[in-house]
């Protein structure tokens, strides 16, 4: 079973390393995931990759179904998770082609997004304090540094709603808030990931400096920028996933210990059955 999962954002579609793969669809009580997934071996660690928005490009930010893709992962042994992502940058020292590994992020979407597995009948809390474990950043981060990679260790995310860009005043307010980078994407993938107890790490490509420096942002920038690092990206995907490995000790693999707050004999059956590769140990 596959224990590390790959999501590849924008002009990321695949991972070359990988060997012996092959192709499996997961069906999830959720729905379609965003594509089917490419199984492999990276480095003697089995991989499950994702092209996010599935490979041609046909899916919006919004319509993702992140529930289907996290609890896919969770369904194929997937524990350590990495989305790759770009992103815009509120600051001149985060430049187009650097890396950013965010430590925090903030929502700012419409809530149209599904970003919990619970409901009908069972009510987790996650603590959300520390959305991204900190000893899959720092392997990432290490790695990075050793390659050669322009890295940067935390910052903070903002998670715009898309798929427009921001306008110029609004680039200005979140800057002004303290933001780092923006993109659409991955608080729903963190948030989902806590849920599953996955721990979770996002490489953010910068792409462009948001339109709070530059004239505008359109996708020609965005893409051909992200273009120019994803041979960087693999590479780093390449030394960073066999270092992982599967006996991990961190907070994420008990995120949903003191969560779930549903008397056990007021669950609906079906809800449970649903969630049982989620919450099933804690119901024994």
């Amino acid at each position: 079973m596959p224990k590390v999962g790959i999501i590849g954002g924008s002009g990321l579609y695949q991972i070359d390393a990988l060997k012996d793969i092959k192709e499996v669809e997961v069906e999830t009580p959720f729905g379609e995931p965003s594509d089917k997934f490419i199984i492999g071996n990276l480095g003697g660690v089995e991989v499950a990759f994702l092209a996010r928005h599935k490979r041609g490009h046909t899916i919006l930010p919004t319509e993702l179904n992140y529930r289907a893709n996290i609890y896919a992962m969770k369904k194929l042994g997937v524990e350590q998770l990495i989305s790759i992502s770009a992103v815009g940058s509120f600051k001149k020292e985060l430049k187009p082609l650097d890396i950013v590994l965010p430590d925090q992020f903030v929502d700012k979407t419409n809530q149209a997004r599904k970003t919990t597995f619970f409901g009908q009948g069972i009510v987790a809390h996650v603590s959300f304090s520390e959305p991204v474990c900190a000893d899959l950043r720092k392997i990432i981060y290490d790695t990075g540094k050793k390659l050669g990679i322009t890295m940067h260790d935390k910052g903070t995310y903002l998670n715009m709603e898309g798929p427009a860009f921001s306008t110029r005043a609004e680039s200005l307010l979140h800057k002004s808030w303290g933001m780092d980078i923006i993109g659409m994407t991955n608080m729903p993938e963190a948030r989902l990931a806590k849920e599953a107890e996955m721990c979770f790490a996002t490489i953010a490509i910068v792409t462009d400096y948001d339109c709070w420096l530059e004239a505008e942002v359109n996708i020609k920038m965005v893409i051909g920028n992200l273009l120019k690092n994803v041979d960087t990206a693999k590479k780093l995907i390449k030394e960073v996933v066999p270092q992982l490995k599967s006996d991990r000790k961190c907070a994420c693999r008990e995120a949903l210990k003191y969560a779930i707050v549903t008397d056990k004999k007021l669950m609906p059956e079906n809800t449970k059955a649903k969630l049982d590769i989620i919450i099933g140990k804690y119901l024994l």
